[in-house]
């Protein structure tokens, strides 16, 4: 039987190109490669697209060859370019394992959707709206979800630092993992924090902290409905999670333990996970998502965010509460290959 011509994109020219590199790792470990045939595309941090042999160490040098993903729909798949001559590659299904800018926003999609090639993960809607944590919260309260209270900061926008309830968090409104966000406690601190979100992005969010711990929910959509992983507990000794700013993450973090499943009442586990759900549908998700949620010292459950493209790496997050709910990386990559050629995703 023909195995699936199945195209891995990964690294990219957001801040979060590392760990794009080590998801598609794991997912190389995980990939059946007796029902999958993979082509891997690496983009550079300056945007250069490479066909090359696998995401390892050196693979922008290691057998790489100049390719684009043609929006094309005749050539369905990648043009490969070399010395003024060019072919063509037809893939059957693209995983872009793509985290942040470019990669969770849409951006990709929409390249995605003009090929005419399925992909796993969000639509270009919902990347978009899950990538923008404002959208996302508005959505979220028009369906009656409970997010934190927040405003936005537009660019060169004044802030008055007094007018403000101490903590807050000062994040950009579209960037990955926890780039550019800081806790401040108190009015002097402001500007700083403000400075460092508008590295990443023009458009920022200032929340008051939320009361609670740190919770997490992978969901997975299924043919007939959705699955949700184990919830996790992020168990802080200080200051915020951040995970991806660690020097080396796979050997745990400085300030954060993980703890699946959470220790929660059954009854909390169940609110959360129906929750995420009910996030996951009035967000518009399909595919895979992880939602992070509050879970406050009163029993609610409060949003803090969706991650259309969550991380894969051995040290992530969501593979871990799928395994934890006996679904394996390799049986959920299958899965999402499977779902995506069926069709089930638009």
């Amino acid at each position: 039987m023909n195995r699936l011509k199945v195209g891995v994109i990964f690294g990219g020219a957001s801040e979060e190109h590392p760990v794009s590199i080590k998801s598609a790792r794991e997912v190389a470990r995980n990939l059946d490669t007796e029902k999958y045939e993979p082509f891997w595309i690496g983009i550079s941090t300056d945007g250069e697209w490479k066909l090359c042999d696998g995401p390892d160490a050196d693979w922008e040098n290691h057998g790489a060859r100049p390719a684009v993903l043609s929006p094309d729909r005749r050539v369905h798949g990648l043009l490969l370019m070399e010395q003024g001559r060019y072919e063509t590659v037809r893939l059957d299904v693209v995983f872009p394992v793509l985290h942040g800018t470019l990669g969770e926003d849409g951006a990709i999609q929409g390249l995605l959707e003009l090929a005419g090639i399925p992909y796993i993960g969000c639509d270009i809607q919902a990347s978009a709206v899950c990538m923008d944590k404002a959208l996302a919260y508005t959505v979220a309260t028009s369906a009656g979800i409970a997010t934190p209270t927040f405003r936005v900061v537009a660019a060169n926008e004044k802030v008055d630092a007094d007018r403000l309830r101490y903590p807050v968090f000062v994040k950009p409104a579209r960037s990955g993992s926890s780039f550019g966000v800081s806790k401040v406690t108190r009015a002097d601190e402001l500007p700083k924090a403000l400075s460092a979100a508008r590295q990443y992005d023009s458009k920022v969010l200032i929340e008051e902290a939320v009361a609670g711990s740190e919770i997490g929910c992978a969901v997975l959509g299924e043919r007939f409905g959705l699955i949700t992983g184990e919830v996790d507990r992020v168990d802080l000794s200080h200051g915020f999670f951040r995970i991806h700013q660690e020097e080396s993450p796979e050997t745990g973090s400085e300030n954060s333990t993980f703890i699946v499943p959470a220790d929660i009442s059954d009854e909390s586990r169940w609110l959360v996970q129906e929750t995420a759900k009910v996030i996951y549908r009035t967000l518009g998700c399909t595919g895979l998502a992880r939602v992070d949620m509050f879970l406050t010292d009163d029993g609610r459950v409060v949003l803090n965010e969706v991650n259309t493209m969550p991380g894969m790496t051995s040290y992530s997050r969501y593979p871990r509460m799928m395994a934890a709910a006996g679904l394996p990386i390799s049986d959920m990559i299958d899965r999402l290959i499977s779902m995506t050629m069926r069709g089930t995703k638009r």
